[in-house]
């Protein structure tokens, strides 16, 4: 069974060191994606209306600062589920307080894990 983890990360100063626990626990793959609650929304500092119709990075910098990250990953077992998450309390503390973040792990995934990692594999298993 494949478990889900997502971390809603509101303490950017901790990013870096919860990528590399998640790593150092076992983890091989992360998405990072910026993201926004419903407080920032309404505060609106968080939102930027003056880009560009196709910014550059350099056009995010301050709006990437005003943001959460939510990071999500998929684990094979329950362990290292349990691994992700106390390697993540660990580094950003306990999750109750406010401005800290959000962690939830959900257990009701169905994929095709694992997949071949090279691309040749994968042209392989689709032409069976």
């Amino acid at each position: 069974m494949m478990y889900w983890v997502l971390l809603v990360l509101h303490k950017l100063d901790c990013l870096n060191d919860v990528m590399a626990a998640w790593e150092e626990a076992g983890v091989t793959g992360i998405t990072i994606l910026p993201s926004i609650g419903l407080a920032g929304w309404k505060q609106k500092s968080a939102l930027r209306d003056d880009l560009p119709l196709i910014p550059g990075m350099e056009d995010f910098g301050e709006h990437m600062e005003a943001t959460n990250r939510t990071l999500f990953t998929l684990v094979g077992s329950e362990e290292l589920a349990d691994k992700v998450v106390a390697a993540t309390q660990k580094i950003v503390g306990d999750l109750n307080l406010p401005n800290t973040g959000i962690l939830a792990v959900d257990a009701r995934i169905e994929s095709l894990w694992p997949r071949p990692a090279r691309p040749s594999d994968r042209r392989q298993l689709s032409q069976k």
